[in-house]
């Protein structure tokens, strides 16, 4: 049956409008009403579901994904799996995140150079269950930079993490090649990284190599993205049209008045995730508080917040998402980024929520059929039993994830929601709408 209608749910369109008291219509994958009571759907032909006053909300976008990130403590572990079982955790990890109401993501950079594109085609061809997925090259990266882990005495480039490059011929040979395999977008990593023992505010590549993976992605009509930790990163990424901007920590106010001035073409996924659990939640792998200090996390972290909260005021669009799958911060974990906007940057759960779900239909590069609960958007849904804007936690509990469709097939049902007939399987604690916080 092609028609569903989920009835007596607690809406949160993705608007950031206040939630309401409603009832939707799902229709050959799309929605095709939307009623606030005591208006009704039409259910004629329809599956009813009775949501039991749970709340109901768009599937979420994961801005900065890296599924062949395998839940290990180094980049070395992840990226020595060899690549049979690395595509068979890719393809667990997808599921992973639809599960838990991740209905599209965007892959950050895979470990190895086909890993993203062959499950992204996996998932499009209904092989294995995921988001639907915008797949990433490697990390381009330059001698010494993040990504090169060649060692001295070995020159086999299939060992590293990214694909090394010196110079613009050389960038232009990585660009075409990731193309050739199909990547969706590219990724370079214009600063470097604590962890790997590089200094967060280095700024490796020149301008010239920038030129050229700006220009060769151009003519090809693909997107970029930037590992960019440093001030003067950002600045690269604006001004060299690099849509996508991953951590932007030590933005400085020329760089954020930059991006404030073309705020309608970039998008932030700070990553603060991997500031916050790298800071204080890693001792158990080696990386105490007082070593992450050492490291400069806390401080990044202390400076992120501050710049996070600046673009924030200035409409620059963060969204949730960054370098899970590391051992202290696993797949799935994903929506403590959610309530980490709300204690580091500022935001509302509200705007949290839809940071998730509306700019996730944007930078999906579909906003008008992906992040929103409205008549003829994609009927990707999330059902809560709870309510997040009072406990953002909820998110990140597999437990109250109780339903989850992608494009109107259900992926998750863990009480019994989709049945015939009407009625639910399960009961849960009612609830009402209420206005959305301030």
């Amino acid at each position: 049956m092609s028609k569903i209608a989920i009835t007596n749910a607690v809406i949160f369109d993705g608007s950031g409008d206040d939630v309401f008291d409603g009832e939707i219509l799902i229709d050959g994958g799309r929605i095709a009403e939307v009623a606030r009571l005591p208006e009704r759907v039409n259910r004629d032909g329809a599956r009813v579901i009775d949501g039991k006053g749970r709340f109901l909300m768009p599937g979420m976008t994961e801005a900065h994904t890296h599924f062949s990130w395998n839940d290990q403590p180094t980049l070395a572990a992840i990226q020595f799996m060899p690549p049979e079982e690395h595509i068979l955790w890719c393809v667990r990890v997808a599921k992973r995140y639809l599960e838990m109401g991740w209905t599209s993501a965007i892959g950050a950079a895979a470990a190895k150079p086909r890993l993203d594109v062959v499950l992204r085609n996996a998932i499009e061809a209904g092989e294995c269950p995921g988001p639907r997925y915008l797949a990433g090259s490697q990390e381009i990266t330059t001698i010494g930079a993040l990504g090169d882990n060649t060692l001295p005495h070995m020159h086999f480039e299939e060992l590293s993490f990214g694909s090394v490059c010196s110079g613009p011929e050389e960038i232009r040979r990585s660009v075409r090649t990731f193309i050739k395999y199909g990547v969706d977008h590219l990724k370079i990593n214009l600063s470097g990284e604590y962890i790997a023992g590089l200094p967060a505010e280095m700024s490796p590549f020149a301008e010239d190599e920038i030129a050229m993976l700006a220009s060769e992605a151009k003519r090809y009509g693909k997107r970029i993205a930037a590992h960019a930790r440093s001030s003067e990163s950002v600045k690269q990424c604006v001004r060299h049209g690099i849509e996508m901007v991953y951590h932007a920590s030590f933005a400085d106010d020329e760089a954020l008045d930059m991006l404030e001035a073309n705020k309608d073409k970039h998008f932030v996924a700070p990553g603060i995730g991997w500031l916050v659990r790298t800071a204080y939640h890693a001792s158990d792998y080696g990386i105490t508080p007082a070593i992450a200090e050492s490291m400069g996390y806390k401080r990044e972290l202390e400076i992120a917040a501050e710049s996070l909260r600046k673009m924030h005021k200035r409409g620059i669009r963060i969204l949730p998402g960054g370098d899970y799958g590391f051992a202290w911060m696993p797949h799935g974990t994903n929506a403590n980024d959610l309530q980490y906007f709300v204690d580091y940057i500022g935001m509302t759960p509200v705007e949290a929520l839809v940071a998730a779900t509306r700019l996730g239909g944007q930078i999906m590069q579909r906003p008008d059929e992906l992040g929103m609960l409205r008549a003829g958007y994609l009927a990707d849904v999330v059902m809560v039993d709870g309510n997040p804007l009072h406990d953002l936690s909820l998110l990140v509990d597999p437990a109250r994830i109780v339903l989850v469709m992608k494009e109107g097939k259900v992926c998750k049902d863990i009480v019994g929601t989709v049945q015939d007939g009407t009625g639910i399987g399960n009961a849960a604690q009612p609830l009402r709408a209420e206005p959305a916080l301030a």
